[in-house]
């Protein structure tokens, strides 16, 4: 139950496959058909601060909520480096769609890889599997953000029912989820870093909202802040510790995802960069067009963006079922190296694309508009501070080195 205040490019060549990124795979066909429902209302999205419900709901139709379900379990078991390329084309076209993605993912994978065999557990793995979306509600006010201490505590009874009560700043795209992962304390007298991952399904859970998302960019994501009351069963807690589930799934999940979207972002920008160039070319036959030299310096540096991304996507891939490489300090560095590096590369690299479009690109719409992008790409910094990964950053790179 909510209670509230009231309150695309048709080239056969992309920029995302000059930089490399594999297109032609086994999700491609329906990648692209949520593509472009993503693409149709990414400006409507934009301009009113909506979900995209449209995009939402044909990625439940296509399967791309439940694509890293593992085969096991009757899923398709797409591995991180193909979770990635999705992510990236969604990114190309809807920046608020991609994250949306990039955020379940990186939830729905705890259920298989730390939930054990609890009757809510597994019922939610069906629920995924079946398209279910998961939104996550991981900070607190007064904690300053950090998704690692929890005020909120999980409050048992005698009939193995529990009660949370949160008051989060921010939980993405909630009026959409069919279920909030909740992180709590595990009891009321446990530290603020002993924390454990709830499931709270919308029957049983109250949110009230107490702020508004009306933001610069990535405004589809809805990120208001909300308390949140839940009363459930604790079956539906999943069965290991949230530094455990954190270090080894959603770190570096969600880093690498959101470093995807980034990478459409500025891919996307990159494409109509070279529309605008091939205009000029096509207006001054014979003469290399001004922008054509800063062009090639622009697919230069996405290039080495897509190369960052694929390679920690298959670093992951490589040594997903390995905990201790996962829960190493060199580990943690290098997930946080790839969300600080590629939120600030991508605000360049639209910036540089901008520059080559020139008015057009400045303009707020149009088919060389570069405005949206400029705007979701400053979101990419300030999501999970970069200041605050650094800060944290300082202490581990007294213990150990990068890995390579």
């Amino acid at each position: 139950m909510i209670t509230e205040e009231r309150t695309a490019d048709t080239s056969p060549e992309t920029a995302t496959e000059r930089a490399g990124v594999p297109t032609t795979d086994r999700f491609a066909a329906r990648t692209a058909l949520v593509v472009e429902i993503a693409a149709e209302f990414a400006e409507e999205v934009d301009r009113d601060a909506r979900p995209p419900r449209e995009a939402i709901a044909a990625m439940k139709e296509h399967g791309l909520l439940a694509a890293a379900v593992p085969t096991e379990l009757g899923g398709e078991g797409a591995t991180l480096a193909e979770l990635s390329v999705i992510a990236t084309e969604l990114g190309r076209a809807c920046a608020a769609t991609a994250m949306v993605f990039a955020m379940h993912q990186g939830q729905a994978m705890a259920l298989w890889r730390h939930g054990g065999v609890a009757l809510g557990v597994t019922a939610m793995i069906d629920a995924v599997k079946a398209g279910a979306l998961v939104a996550s509600s991981t900070t607190e006010r007064g904690i300053g953000g950090d998704s690692r201490r929890s005020t909120c505590a999980i409050e048992p009874d005698q009939a193995g029912r529990i009660r949370l009560h949160k008051d989060a700043p921010v939980i993405s795209y909630a009026t959409e989820a069919d279920a909030v992962f909740v992180t709590a304390r595990r009891d009321l007298d446990a530290p603020a870093s002993d924390q454990r991952l709830v499931i709270c399904l919308p029957a049983e859970t109250t949110l009230t909202r107490t702020s508004t998302w009306d933001a610069l960019g990535l405004r589809g994501t809805c990120s208001n802040g909300w308390i949140l009351d839940a009363e459930t069963h604790e079956d539906r807690i999943l069965r290991d510790d949230y530094a455990a589930i954190s270090a080894r799934t959603v770190l570096p999940v969600s880093h690498v995802l959101w470093a995807s979207v980034w990478l459409g972002i500025a891919a996307d920008a990159a494409d109509r960069a070279r529309r605008a160039v091939r205009k000029q070319a096509r207006a001054a036959v014979g003469q290399t067009p001004p922008g054509a030299l800063r062009l090639a310096e622009l697919l230069v540096d996405l290039q080495s963006l897509a190369d960052s991304v694929r390679h920690a996507a298959a670093r992951f891939d490589a040594v997903a079922d390995d905990p201790e490489v996962l829960e190493s300090t060199a580990y943690a560095l290098a997930a946080n190296a790839l969300k600080i590096g590629a939120s600030e590369r991508v605000t360049d690299l639209v910036t540089k694309a901008l520059r080559i479009v020139g008015i057009a690109g400045f303009a707020a719409t149009g088919p060389l508009s570069i405005a949206r992008h400029l705007r979701d790409a400053h979101g990419a910094a300030v999501m999970v501070s970069n200041d605050r990964l650094l800060q944290n950053d300082a202490g581990l790179a007294l213990m150990s080195g990068a890995i390579l």
